[in-house]
Order: C-alpha cells, then structure tokens, then sequence
C-alpha cells in the first residue's frame, strides 16, 4: 500500500534536475567538457514540462474523482 499519492510531475522534475547535475559532474570529472549554458534548456524544459505533467495529472484526477480518500474501516469501527 502506498503512503502517499503518485505525483509524476516531481518525478520529472526530479530526472530533469539529475540530468542536470550529471551533465555537471561529467564536465567537473573531466569526462567530457560542457559549456555553462547547456544545463539552462534540460533545467527550464524539464520545470516545464513537469509543470505539464503535473497539470495534466491534477486536470485527471479531478476529473476521475481519484486522489486521497479514506482508509477502508474495519470490523471493529463499524460497530460504533
């Protein structure tokens, strides 16, 4: 059972900022040599497009009715 909801936005969010950081790190290792302003697209247009995704999810979601609902009640709350 899950502790919290799925929100893929911050999924998104969270691999365009790890790409990011790697791009980064290769470029600090002496991997491979990167110009400062590459990482600014892969930043701004994995913020966008998490914004998207997380649009998208909320405009679902409402739709469908899902999201947080309340745990299921056991034999022992139904008797009060």
């Amino acid at each position: 059972m899950l502790r919290h909801e799925f929100q893929p936005g911050r999924l998104v969010a969270g691999l365009a900022l790890t790409v990011a950081a790697v791009v980064y790190a290769g470029d600090a290792g002496g991997a491979w040599e990167t110009p400062w302003f590459v990482v600014i697209p892969v930043v701004v247009g994995g913020l966008f497009l998490a914004g998207t995704v997380a649009f998208l999810t909320g405009r679902v979601r409402r739709r469908t009715g899902a999201g947080r609902t309340r745990p299921d009640t056991t034999a022992a709350d139904r008797t009060t």
